[in-house]
């Protein structure tokens, strides 16, 4: 009686501990599988996030402009020239009138073969040995040549003619282009210098010091060309002689030669001869009075090289920016992808995992209802 009673109290424990065993089991499973859907739904919130910045990429690759290169066409123009003797002239604006007439102006373009132009760039000597009329410290010289200042009345003897220059050391300097004019050459070159003041002032801004001129044997004709420098660079401070007293570096000098010019002629009435495609073939000017002059018209297509070529460097920088942001943002989508796929391989195992865990979790399930089964069984 005994035996089958200590028996069965064992076999009643055996089967409480072994239910406590699979309830704790089962327990620790649904924790664990409690554990992988919540870091599914972490992961699912990542890949929604990744979608979202993949998507703003994407927007942003539709919201770029691609960059168009320029046409020629924009930066060509149909331009009407005529004309007139040595003069070429280039119509600027054509404004009609109700009688049937226009206003017009032009641009003239001419050769001045007397104009003030750059030169080549000189060396400067200054020397302590002035001439007596020199007022400063020093006087100026390119080799041997000593400079006057231009404009400035040329000493002349009783005659008119050139009397030359005495030096702070009493030697007495003649200038050889001077010393070969006559009284009347010399009264020209007085004015024509006062001219050269005037045009220098213009081009290149007015010297305070004034200008200083040399005149140049030219090897080949024998005639004589001046050669001009502003004077305020001659005594600038920025101007570093040597101890010698040349400059240290060329100083811009200026000379008479030929170069373009230009003068815009405004609100002359004309009358325009058009051809069957409207092409204006004739223009007359002042029509009707006393100086009318009719002259025959070039139509010529000209391209702003300058102002395409622009266009074309400004294309070219563009066409780089938005190839490079391209890169950029094809690089961080490429990123968003990996690290989306990434979560993709993690969501998969995770899934696996989950099956996994469901599988035991069924079997436990069925040996918690065993023991269960048989416990009632054994207390019934």
């Amino acid at each position: 009686m005994c035996r089958h009673a200590c028996y069965k109290e064992t076999n009643e424990r055996e089967q409480a501990m072994g239910m406590a065993a699979s309830q704790a089991r089962f327990l620790g499973l649904t924790a664990r599988k409690t554990n992988t859907e919540y870091e599914g739904q972490q992961i699912n919130q990542q890949r929604t996030t990744l979608g979202n910045q993949s998507a703003n990429y994407y927007n942003q690759l539709l919201g770029m402009t691609v960059p168009v290169p320029p046409s020629v066409a924009d930066y060509t123009k149909t331009v009407y020239t005529f004309s007139d003797g040595a003069l070429d002239n280039s119509i600027s604006s054509l404004i009609a009138t109700k009688n049937g007439e226009y206003i017009v102006s032009y641009t003239s373009t001419w050769t001045n073969d007397f104009s003030v132009i750059s030169a080549v760039p000189t060396l400067y000597t200054r020397t302590t040995v002035k001439a007596t009329t020199t007022t400063g410290d020093y006087d100026y010289l390119v080799g041997a040549y000593r400079l006057r200042m231009l404009g400035e009345d040329i000493p002349r003897n009783e005659d008119g003619t050139y009397a030359g220059i005495t030096l702070s050391d009493g030697t007495k300097f003649y200038d050889q282009y001077l010393k070969t004019l006559s009284k009347d050459q010399l009264d020209a070159l007085e004015k024509e210098e006062d001219k050269y003041v005037e045009q220098l002032n213009d081009k290149y801004g007015v010297s305070t010091a004034g200008w200083m001129v040399r005149y140049v044997q030219n090897s080949s004709t024998g005639t004589w060309g001046p050669y001009f420098v502003n004077k305020d660079i001659l005594i600038s401070p920025n101007t570093v002689y040597s101890d010698t007293g040349v400059s240290q570096s060329a100083i811009k000098t200026y000379t008479v030669g030929s170069a373009k010019e230009t003068e815009e002629i405004k609100g002359v009435t004309a009358r325009l001869e058009q051809d069957a495609t409207g092409r204006i073939i004739n223009i007359t000017l002042k029509p009707g009075q006393e100086d009318e002059v009719t002259y025959a018209v070039t139509t010529n297509t000209v391209t702003d090289q300058a102002k395409y070529d622009d266009a074309m460097n400004q294309y070219e920088y563009d066409k780089y920016e938005y190839d490079q942001s391209i890169q950029e943002i094809n690089a961080k989508i490429e990123i968003v992808q990996a690290e989306d796929k990434n979560l993709e391989l993690r969501l998969k195992q995770l899934d696996t995992e989950q099956e996994a865990i469901q599988t035991e979790m069924d079997a436990v399930q069925k040996v918690i209802e065993k023991n269960t089964e048989s416990t009632f069984k054994t207390f019934g």
